[in-house]
């Protein structure tokens, strides 16, 4: 999994509250096989107008916010239903985090298991990025885990995460690294469970 430790990039605003993954990938891309293919389909139904030229009225169709590494969302970004799929159409859209007053649960830890900082801030310091994105035709921001903090020019805003999920992402951990930085603990309660019952492992 790719790690975050400071990442620096523009910012793109989509100030709406409760978009649900259904927003972020719509439910007929669901039956693609891989974890591929996913960045074209990002807020297809926003995205698209009906004949699947790009709407130029949709913040994502905006030249100045093309290569935008930060998303900027509303309160409870990712509700709805659990699909994996939405966080992965946004990694490989390019978004390295999405900052939000809120998030759904499941789409939170969903973000950790795939490489995105969802970074949770106040309704107020959001408020006061999104005035940023506002002031100026492009706006630079850099978002640092380690200090757990967003500069955007003078400015410096705190975001909350858990602290044993920022390790995991920190050091580019999924579910199976963190299990393999136990594998010599794991082997030795293998070798002692057969020597204690031998008879599990007959040949």
């Amino acid at each position: 999994m790719k790690a975050f430790t400071v990442e620096r990039g523009l910012l793109m605003p989509l100030f709406r509250s409760n978009i649900d993954t259904d927003a972020i990938l719509p439910k007929q891309y669901l039956k693609l096989i891989s974890k591929t293919g996913f960045g074209q389909h990002l807020f297809d139904d926003w995205r698209y107008l009906p004949d699947r030229t790009p709407d130029p009225a949709f913040v994502l169709n905006e030249a100045r916010y093309h290569g935008a590494k930060f998303l900027l969302a509303g309160a409870n970004f990712g509700c709805g239903s659990s699909r994996e799929h939405a966080v992965w159409a946004l990694d490989e859209y390019g978004f390295r985090a999405v900052i939000a007053p809120s998030f759904g649960d499941i789409f939170y830890s969903n973000c950790f298991k795939n490489g995105i900082l969802p970074a949770q801030v106040s309704a107020a310091d959001a408020e006061a990025l999104l005035a940023a994105t506002q002031a100026a035709e492009a706006v630079t921001i850099e978002v640092n885990l380690e200090t757990q903090t967003i500069q955007c020019g003078a400015a410096r805003y705190p975001f909350s995460v858990d602290g044993f999920r920022k390790h995991a992402l920190y050091h580019g951990l999924d579910d199976i690294g963190q299990t393999l930085q136990h594998a010599a603990e794991i082997r030795a309660f293998e070798a002692r469970h057969r020597q204690q019952f031998p008879w599990l492992f007959k040949e």
